[in-house]
């Protein structure tokens, strides 16, 4: 796993828990602008997911580490990232699966199971890298338009 040290999100919980991984998938975006990637290709994409808290749960976690893992390893892994037609869409350029979509997603699909807990943790961050020289930071605002500060 590439050791990386990550923007931090300002935020006012008691816990912050990161999981690092990765997961292999190809994609291409369908608008003219994308040069090249308007082709499939893929990448390796290394992502860092931020959850903060004020809870643990009964098993002592704010999130079990391998369930973060799991929602986006076992989706996306392997996959054509465009042909996940429930999280991406080639008619909305808000939905193709650029890096920046793409970590979007993340950050949704980890909140939607984060939202069904009973501590309810808040998936404050995603980074995802999509090559050596070029990532995405996502953090989402909160309810009311403000981030997580």
């Amino acid at each position: 796993m590439l050791q990386q040290v990550y923007p931090s999100p300002q935020h006012d919980y008691v816990y912050e828990l990161n999981k690092d991984f990765h997961f292999a998938a190809a994609h291409y975006v369908p608008s003219e602008e994308a040069g090249k990637c308007q082709r499939v290709h893929g990448h390796t994409y290394y992502a860092n997911v931020t959850v903060a808290g004020d809870e643990l749960d009964a098993a002592g976690f704010l999130v079990n580490f391998a369930i973060i893992k799991k929602l986006i390893h076992e989706r996306f892994d392997h996959t054509l990232l465009n042909d996940d037609t429930d999280s991406f869409d080639e008619a909305d350029p808000n939905r193709f699966p650029t890096t920046e979509v793409v970590a979007r997603t993340v950050c949704e699909l980890v909140q939607q199971y984060l939202d069904g807990t009973a501590n309810k943790p808040v998936c404050v961050q995603v980074f995802l890298r999509e090559t050596p020289t070029s990532y995405c930071v996502y953090r989402p605002k909160r309810k009311g338009g403000k981030s997580h500060e």
